[in-house]
């Protein structure tokens, strides 16, 4: 084919997959923007430990450690995540900071192979549970040393596990990252993703005049030929373009959550939406705003003492285990600590729980499987995905009433973004249990079911934003 020919060619492709074509070939730049942001996170996980901790007089734009805040728990978090509903995992192959740093260490690493404990299907909820209520217990959202301590903490895993497994890949990002697991549930909504045509890829392999294509390099290990959804492709452009059939395309938000979601969809991924972002989640937003949690505190408190049991009140606890900030008079008892950790889980089992009886009840009225409970918990990531984006933006708005800027609009917003969350909620939900069975009475009282379900979840947020 001649030069004119392929840009003609190239011309005449649809915008997105020229797009898509633009991060291929533009790799070299994308490389470099990567290092920029390893530089910025560097700084900001850094710079505010070496800085004493602000004062009254301090304000966001004039101190290093509220810059950091609102840079990772005002802007960067919550934003990242909406970005994977928006746009898949794009953030993850074209700015994540870890990525990059994991991905350089395996290009000069050992090379091993992958072990089988790295792969255990289990890492993205275990280590989203363990890194949430930790970030809980030392006060990340607050304090320099505990966001090094958890962030800093996990790039070090990053870099250690790149180094040793693997060549130039990602084992990092595709096993252990402690969100790998919630950004692959939220890309499933996502309306673009890297279509692969097995006739184009077919047509290739059968052309005898094409010369050998150099394979993918992918770095997050997916194999290219048979990716069908969004969840594990980070979205880099690597393979754009490869053998004319691998491109980017739109697609329906419902698509991977209804069609391969019957198939795709398993016990693993199921406890992270329900007992992770449903449960846990939700119970490290609630817990230091609950009127519960105090008075049960004080109840406890005053049994304690009166029986002379004065150790768990004691706040000598290493400031790396529980909050131990004395001069700012913040500083977490052995049983702050404990009631920390029992109200998560009591949150958690009572969330997850009823909503699993709930969905299990739903999915008996169309005959029970095993797989169709897993298929239709997948309809729960939008509402799942809106609450973990509102109990974010609460340290967002925290920090900017702080600076006496308030909006009155917030909880109307927030109404608004749970009643299309809901609402997409339950569309996934029908348009799953069309596939199930023909009889609308059973389609009716499965959907009535699975309302009892959001409404169980509507309501954690209504007593945090409304009713507290």
């Amino acid at each position: 084919m001649k030069p004119h020919d392929c840009s003609t060619a190239a011309a005449t492709r649809p915008w997105l997959a020229r797009v898509g074509d633009g991060l291929q070939r533009h790799a070299p730049l994308i490389r470099r923007l990567q290092w920029l942001v390893v530089a910025v996170y560097l700084l900001l996980i850094v710079l505010p430990v070496l800085t004493p901790l602000p004062d009254e007089t301090a304000h966001l734009w004039n101190h290093v450690t509220l810059i950091a805040q609102f840079a990772f728990w005002g802007i960067w978090w919550p934003f990242v995540l909406l970005s994977m509903v928006l746009f898949g995992r794009l953030w993850c192959g074209v700015l994540c900071p870890e990525g990059a740093l994991s991905e350089w260490a395996a290009r000069h690493g050992k090379a091993r192979p992958i072990p089988r404990w790295l792969r255990w299907p289990g890492w993205p909820f275990t280590a989203f549970v363990l890194t949430t209520v930790y970030g809980q217990m030392v006060s990340v959202y607050q304090y320099p040393q505990a966001v090094l301590l958890v962030l800093g903490g996990s790039t070090v895993a990053a870099v250690w596990v790149g180094y040793y497994y693997t060549r130039g890949k990602r084992a990092w990002c595709r096993y252990l990252c402690p969100v790998n697991g919630v950004f692959a549930l939220l890309a499933k909504l996502a309306p673009l993703h890297f279509r692969v045509s097995e006739a184009a890829w077919q047509a290739s392999l059968a052309h005898k005049r094409v010369l050998p294509i150099k394979a993918v390099d992918c770095a997050p290990l997916l194999p290219v030929r048979q990716m069908e959804g969004a969840s594990g492709c980070h979205m880099c452009g690597r393979c754009s373009g490869h053998r004319d059939a691998v491109t980017l395309s739109a697609r329906s938000p419902a698509d991977e959550v209804v069609r391969l979601g019957a198939r795709d969809a398993d016990g693993w991924q199921s406890a992270l939406i329900l007992f992770g972002l449903l449960g846990v989640a939700i119970g490290a937003f609630h817990w230091s705003a609950s009127p519960w949690f105090v008075t049960l505190r004080t109840a406890l408190a005053e049994w304690l003492i009166e029986r002379d049991l004065l150790w768990p009140l004691d706040a000598d606890a290493p400031w790396w285990l529980l909050t131990n900030y004395p001069l700012r008079n913040d500083v977490f008892s052995w049983l702050d600590g404990g009631l920390l950790l029992a109200y998560i889980a009591a949150t958690a089992l009572a969330l997850g729980g009823l909503c699993s009886l709930l969905l299990a009840a739903a999915v008996a009225c169309h005959g029970w499987q095993r797989q169709r409970f897993h298929h239709l918990v997948q309809a729960l990531i939008p509402l799942a995905g809106c609450g973990v984006f509102l109990g974010l933006t609460t340290v967002t708005l925290s920090l900017l009433r702080s600076e006496h800027i308030v909006w009155p609009w917030v909880n109307d917003a927030r109404l608004l973004l749970l009643l299309g969350a809901n609402g997409w909620s339950l569309w996934l939900a029908a348009r799953i249990g069309a596939g199930w069975h023909r009889s609308r009475l059973r389609q009716a009282l499965a959907l009535l079911l699975f309302c009892g379900a959001l409404l169980w979840i509507d309501s954690a947020w209504g007593w945090l934003f409304w009713w507290w």
